[in-house]
């Protein structure tokens, strides 16, 4: 007995169920021409992950019930295929008078033009990006379907990380453990994922399949990578991340056992899954909302050099728009440098200057500002008459600004409201500065998306970081050295510890309580910054959620 299954990773667009069920059914007729007779699509695969407060909307769900009909109907020809689809369920009911929420995270079985089987997710997450309790009501049961004299065990996602929904789906006769999956990337979560499936696998003694959605939405990225695993653990499967595949299985009976056998992709450098989840990011987020193409302010530094090398590889030199505004402080070498990288790309580049704009504020603010010595005022000037000059150009041709600040930037307020933080879409919004050097390194000796090796110049890479807003600056003027700050970023914003943890660790009292002031009190810029691509556990975004106004200092 052989049983050949399909995962069909695919990239869908939250809200266009009429677009999402024709990509399920073009996957599911030829997933079946190949000979599968079983076909998971990811978690919520009929409306996308994650639909937010649309699943709030009765005519929104309802809309999703018309889709799945589309899809059963669509493949009741096909005889004998199975086809599972993930999508909201219910609505609220009237319970004396009082609304109550009866809305599922379900996933429907069709076959030959009927719902055979739904299953409603049993554990709902409600942590980082996750907010699924808010929309949500916790499944009861479980779900065991026969496809070819093979029992499957139905689960959703989180179910497969607790022992009970395995145990109970075992129970009820299941010999293959069927979990699909809408699972946000972040560094290292492929193989956390890989790992408490292994162990979700040898608990309950059976195979699983990981069917897992790619694709970037907002600030999350999905990076596929869907797996197959044998009831010992043992990875005999693993399907490409970042893009969408048909990913076929073999489920083979040996002395009534069931083994499954399946391509196995390499693994790959966490480097390369991170330049592949800020390019998804960056292409998604473009593409799904309709904009023609992106423009940035290139400065000759490394961070406007690495998102510009990420935006030529989503999206093609012929979408990418750089400008260099050069003020009375930029070095030769900042514009030597953005030149060369503009010609080695092959990007469209223009050179404004801000000199006579500056001045002219200054002028208009002579008077008030009479007798008072320059500061961070004037340097706050360039950076916003930049931002009016990206967004002027924004407005005219239509293209989105991507901003260029990175995390450690981020954290510590080194960056300007409706200046540097002007624009539409945040890159590296969650890379730390020194994981910025990293990857800008990784990238000059790769080149992954065949847009050209060493995009960036050396010098961009190897010469003291600056926001060149005044004589002479460097970052480290203004902040720790960045492989401390970042450590220090690294131990209290993403692992939630304290300033004495952080001291006894082997930090210095001053620097972790200065690191740790910025940070509190920057928040109120934070809220104000575009979305960007989330690529750590704990990001700025829907992972942060602190108070602006309060007097925690610990």
């Amino acid at each position: 007995m052989a049983l050949k299954i399909c995962i069909a990773q695919l990239n869908l667009l939250v809200g266009d169920t009429a677009g999402n069920a024709q990509k399920i059914i073009a996957a599911a007729r030829s997933a079946y021409a190949q000979g599968a007779r079983l076909v998971l699509t990811p978690e919520l695969s009929i409306c996308g992950y994650a639909a937010e407060d649309l699943f709030l909307r009765p005519a929104f769900v309802a809309d999703c019930d018309d889709a799945v009909k589309t899809v059963a109907r669509e493949l009741a020809g096909l005889r004998g295929l199975h086809v599972v689809v993930g999508h909201p369920m219910g609505g609220d009911v009237r319970s004396r008078s009082v609304a109550v929420q009866r809305r599922f995270n379900a996933a429907s079985v069709l076959c030959e033009g009927r719902v055979q089987e739904t299953y409603s997710k049993r554990e709902l997450p409600n942590y980082q990006v996750f907010d699924e309790r808010r929309y949500f009501t916790p499944g009861q049961g479980t779900c065991v379907f026969q496809v070819e004299g093979v029992s499957v065990g139905l689960l959703i996602c989180e179910d497969a990380w607790f022992d009970e929904p395995a145990l109970l789906a075992r129970e009820a006769g299941a010999e293959l453990l069927a979990v699909i999956n809408a699972s946000p990337f972040h560094v290292g979560k492929g193989g956390e994922r890989i790992a408490r499936m292994a162990e979700r696998a040898r608990a309950v003694g059976l195979p699983l399949l990981y069917a897992h959605l790619v694709g970037g939405q907002d600030e999350v990225v999905f990076d596929g990578g869907s797996f197959a695993l044998d009831a010992d653990g043992a990875l005999v499967g693993r399907s490409p991340g970042f893009r969408e595949d048909l990913f076929i299985v073999q489920a083979l009976r040996q002395d009534k056992l069931l083994r499954l056998a399946a391509h196995l992709e390499h693994e790959r450098s966490p480097e390369a899954d991170l330049w592949d989840a800020l390019v998804l990011g960056v292409r998604d987020y473009i593409g799904k909302n309709g904009f023609p193409g992106v423009l940035l302010g290139l400065s000759g530094g490394i961070d406007s050099a690495l998102v510009l090398a990420v935006a030529v590889d989503a999206l093609g030199r012929d979408k990418v728009r750089a400008v260099m505004m050069p003020s009375p402080y930029t070095a030769d070498i900042s514009w030597i440098d953005a030149r060369d990288m503009a010609a080695r790309l092959g990007v469209r580049y223009d050179e404004i200057s801000i000199v006579p704009q500056f001045e002219a504020f200054k002028a208009s603010l002579a008077a008030e500002f009479k007798g008072r010595a320059e500061d961070t005022t004037e340097e706050n000037i360039q950076a916003r008459i930049r931002g009016v000059l990206l967004m002027a150009l924004s407005n005219k041709f239509g293209s989105i600004v991507l901003t260029t600040g990175n995390k450690s930037e981020m954290a510590t307020g080194y960056c300007t409201l409706y200046g540097d933080m002007a624009g539409g879409f945040a890159v590296i919004k969650d890379l730390l500065k020194t994981t910025v050097f990293r990857l800008a390194r990784w990238r000059n000796v790769h080149d992954p998306y065949g847009t050209g090796i060493s995009p960036m110049p050396e010098r961009i890479i190897t010469r003291p970081p600056s926001a060149e807003l005044r004589p002479g600056q460097i970052d480290q003027d203004s902040l720790p050295p960045y492989e401390v700050l970042d450590a220090i970023l690294e131990r209290y914003m993403e692992n939630d510890q304290g300033v004495d943890e952080i001291v006894a660790a082997g930090f210095e009292r001053p620097v972790v309580e200065r690191v740790a002031r910025l940070l509190r009190i920057n928040e109120y810029k934070r809220r104000q910054a575009p979305v960007g691509i989330r690529v750590t556990h704990r990001s700025f975004g829907k992972d942060w959620r602190y108070p602006i106004t309060g007097k925690f200092r610990l």
